[in-house]
């Protein structure tokens, strides 16, 4: 029987559609949007607030702002005590959080729907008034900067991922730390983070998302009655205008760490915004190269070599412009040169050879399957609503970006690389273990070349 090449496309598969999500679109008089779809599947509804800022709208020299609020917004006002969110949501069986990203701020609760109107009036008051004091302000502070020390200081590779932003991007304001800065954080006062909320938190840079079992007339009576007399600010929302700019040279970083215990490299291009049309090729990519331990990188690199316990690539899209970025920890006893080489035979070769069909499958089931889990809840559907309308600026993305990935071809995923990494300009970040400081200064007693 003859041999099967392993680079031969196994049978194709069908694609798969999924219904179309019948959303509705209203927007307040003062600029809040709403969207919202109706599922009456199970008695529950999802809410969640997007405000269109983010880290990089955070104020020079204040990195951390945007998180601040993330903490500052569930302490309540004249009318909310700091555990009303906890009181409508865990306390009958739901659960509310939030996130910040360099983008956005989102505020989610899942609750039963008999509970929807109080939610909506909570977000509201949130919304409207806030108890900027000092004491609110110093207990949160207090809070992000225990979350610096635990999720960065404290973690060996902590510092390393922080630098990826801080050492890729130029001029870019994605270059400062979403979680923020200590020492910035110390600087701050109440009067800067009362502009900061007038300035960003108001009805015409919020999204509301609705998803669930409610009726129609009573979420369009309810949105209007609890957030329509939230007045517009007649000052513009402002916006970066920074723009990256092209890289002139490769760059080289090396860092130090006493917590460090193997040493870790990054490789970073920069790369497009999430609203190119490169999106879904990169995102393919991102899940062959380094999707779990069958991908790519990690058969090589850490399987067959053994040349790193870790591995990983990320195609981080972001509203304006993102990163890929190359990112690997050491084996006991390998060098970074030795893995930096072995790394670009890697790239090399994919940037030469492509992808194989039955690589491209596998990613493809991959993302189908995520996204068919996320559409089976409520609070996924609305994310994926909300990222659609806020970061992709188009609400029909949650009904099109399946087919949009389904119809990547592996020639596609191959230019898309070549693209915006072959001969491009790149940026090295080396973490390594202090012990190894000593040995890469050159000597006293030796004389320069």
């Amino acid at each position: 029987m003859p041999g099967i090449d392993a680079r031969e496309p196994g049978p194709s598969t069908p694609a798969v559609a999924i219904p179309p999500l019948v959303i509705k679109h209203a927007t307040l008089e003062n600029g809040l949007q709403i969207y919202s779809i109706e599922d009456h599947k199970s008695p529950t509804v999802a809410v969640q607030v997007w405000y269109h800022v983010g880290s990089k709208d955070d104020p020079n020299s204040r990195s951390g702002f945007a998180h601040l609020f993330e903490h500052m917004m569930f302490k309540g006002n004249e009318h909310l005590k700091p555990d009303t969110f906890e009181e409508l949501t865990e306390s009958v069986g739901g659960e509310n959080n939030a996130f910040t990203t360099a983008d956005v701020t989102v505020y989610h609760e899942v609750v039963p729907s008999n509970y929807l109107e109080p939610i909506l009036w909570a977000e509201a008051e949130r919304m409207s008034s806030l108890a900027l004091n000092d004491a609110n302000f110093n207990s949160e502070r207090d809070v992000v900067k225990e979350e610096y020390r635990q999720r960065i200081l404290a973690s060996p590779y902590g510092e390393f991922s922080l630098a990826l932003d801080q050492k890729s991007f130029a001029s870019h304001p994605y270059k400062r730390p979403t979680i923020g800065n200590i020492a910035e954080l110390d600087a701050s006062q109440l009067p800067e983070v009362r502009a900061f909320h007038s300035t960003f938190y108001r009805p015409d840079n919020a999204t509301l998302i609705v998803v669930g079992d409610f009726k129609p007339s009573e979420l369009e009576a309810w949105t209007k009655k609890y957030f329509g007399s939230i007045p517009k600010p007649t000052e513009k929302i402002p916006r970066v205008s920074a723009t990256e700019p092209a890289r002139k040279g490769d760059a080289l970083s090396v860092m130090y760490s006493p917590k460090a215990p193997l040493p870790a490299f990054a490789i970073t291009y920069l790369a497009p915004s999430i609203r190119s049309e490169d999106t879904p090729a990169l995102g393919i990519a991102d899940a062959i190269l380094s999707e779990g331990e069958s991908s790519l990188l990690y058969q090589s690199l850490v399987y067959e070599q053994q040349i790193a316990t870790r591995v990983s690539f990320d195609a981080d899209l972001r509203e304006d412009l993102g990163l890929l970025t190359f990112r690997l920890v050491l084996a006991s006893g390998k060098s970074v040169a030795e893995a930096e080489k072995a790394l670009d035979t890697q790239i090399d070769n994919i940037l030469k050879n492509g992808v194989t069909e039955d690589e491209l499958k596998k990613a493809k089931n991959q993302f189908l399957t995520a996204k068919l889990r996320e559409l089976q809840t409520n609070n996924g559907k609305a994310s994926s609503l909300g990222e659609a309308a806020v970061i992709y600026g188009d609400a029909d993305r949650v009904n099109t970006d399946l087919a949009r990935l389904q119809a990547v071809t592996a020639d596609q995923v191959k230019n898309v690389l070549n693209k915006y990494i072959a001969g491009k300009k790149r940026v090295v970040i080396e973490y390594l273990p202090e012990v190894m400081r000593a040995a890469a200064a050159p000597s006293p007693t030796q004389s320069p070349k």
